[in-house]
């Protein structure tokens, strides 16, 4: 009872020296609990997820809110679509910066046709005011 009662002393100094979230870690630690994931950079982990298919992308999506913002990130999107397609235009890579990139992938391709069509038409018109 001693001992248990020694622990949480140590515990609460070390809570008032340390911040809790690195008092945490080092329980977590101690326990064995390591979480690998979350010591590698962002860009890493995005590098990481374009080997995933779209499935394993889903899912992981719904382990974290970490992994749900990785998953949904234009940066991935952008890769996914580039390996996808044959080539992507300028005026592609402006609808998808516009609208997404997940969402330009989803959408099928007579979709993307009238977007596209709708776009250039915004283009030259501010081009005809610019040119007036």
């Amino acid at each position: 009872m001693k001992t248990l009662w020694m622990i949480q002393l140590c515990k609460l100094r070390l809570a008032w020296c340390l911040a809790r979230r690195f008092l945490s870690y080092v329980i977590n630690l101690c326990r064995g609990q390591y979480d690998f994931l979350e010591r590698l950079s962002e860009s890493l982990i995005l590098y990481l997820l374009t080997f995933l298919d779209l499935q394993d992308i889903a899912q992981l999506s719904q382990v974290s809110h970490t992994f749900q913002k990785l998953c949904d990130s234009d940066k991935l999107w952008e890769h996914i679509v580039e390996r996808s397609c044959d080539t992507v235009t300028p005026e592609m890579r402006a609808l998808a910066q516009n609208i997404g990139w997940k969402q330009f992938f989803f959408t099928n391709k007579l979709q993307l046709q009238l977007q596209l069509r709708r776009w250039r038409e915004k283009q030259e018109k501010s081009q005809d005011i610019i040119l007036e």
